[in-house]
């Protein structure tokens, strides 16, 4: 079967996402996503999110995820089997490169 490393490319800071005006009710929250760190690696094999990948994460990413399984390309991205994709945190975002692996 297919699968698809996922790896952390980016977790954003809620004062990069709002720069200097960060809402006030956001302001007793973290900085960053606590779960993840840029460099982490993770590999997709089924429908439950790998052991240790955030499964709001997981489900945010998980059409781009199952693309790449079917052997479909993003053509825009502009290397066959690669994606960027991000958690839908309006906070802090992280940034996830998918990468097809062929068995």
């Amino acid at each position: 079967m297919t699968k698809v490393k996922i790896t952390v490319v980016k977790a954003f800071s809620k004062e990069d996402v709002f720069g200097d005006d960060v809402p006030e009710d956001l302001s007793s929250t973290q900085s960053r996503c606590g779960r993840h760190r840029p460099g982490e690696v993770f590999i997709a094999e089924g429908r439950n999110p790998p052991e240790g990948l955030c499964p709001w994460a997981y489900a945010d990413i998980f059409r781009d995820v199952v693309i790449l399984w079917r052997g479909s390309d993003f053509p825009w991205v502009g290397k066959p089997g690669v994606m960027y994709s991000a958690c839908t945190d309006g906070r802090t975002p992280v940034v996830f490169k998918l990468e097809r692996i062929e068995d």
